[in-house]
């Protein structure tokens, strides 16, 4: 009597899409910077190359100098002063160093209020996670509801389905907490 196929799938696609939510969170995080040289704040930049836009990493080396300082090694040098026009065009907020052979990211100190603001920014993204998480159960839950009005599944099968579902999304969020947690941590470390 129960279509274990749909049920399948309705499973397969709450845990692929809760699983792209915290991953989505997790490079959100990795990408606010906390005041230490971090080289993942710079995996979103585009650089103009070659008559196009090009990823930096695809473009030379980018390596952590010191616990405060990024160094850019471009492989062809005259990507540096494309690299540092894309560096000042985007919102890192900090001022490339341009020494004609490699660039370099000095990262300030953070001040208190800059600490505050980036922590409420990064409780703002958990919540904006939570929510997408939330919006997917309630997804997987209507997709059980009309496979037991479709009586695909008996009412016994449809309440064990929306109580797995409501497992499996409470553990995604208690990964967004945690990661939400952490990042807070790292932001109010001085």
């Amino acid at each position: 009597m129960i279509d274990s196929e749909k049920v399948d799938e309705v499973f397969l696609v709450l845990e692929e899409k809760l699983e792209k939510t915290v991953s989505v969170l997790t490079a959100d995080y990795a990408a606010i910077r906390a005041g230490r040289a971090n080289p993942h704040i710079l995996d979103k930049l585009q650089v103009e190359a070659y008559g196009g836009m090009s990823p930096l990493n695809q473009l030379g080396n980018v390596s952590v100098a010191d616990a405060r300082c990024l160094v850019i090694s471009p492989w062809d040098k005259s990507l540096l002063k494309p690299i540092e026009k894309a560096i000042l065009a985007s919102n890192v907020g900090i001022t490339p160093a341009n020494d004609g052979t490699v660039i370099r990211l000095v990262f300030p100190e953070l001040t208190e209020e800059r600490r505050k603001e980036l922590v409420k920014q990064t409780r703002r993204m958990g919540e904006d996670a939570k929510v997408a998480a939330r919006n997917v159960r309630r997804e997987a839950m209507e997709a059980v509801k009309k496979m037991k009005t479709a009586k695909e599944i008996s009412e016994d099968e449809a309440k064990n389905c929306e109580i797995d579902i409501e497992k499996s999304v409470t553990k995604y969020i208690e990964q967004i907490d945690k990661a939400a947690a952490a990042k807070e941590k790292e932001l109010l470390t001085v």
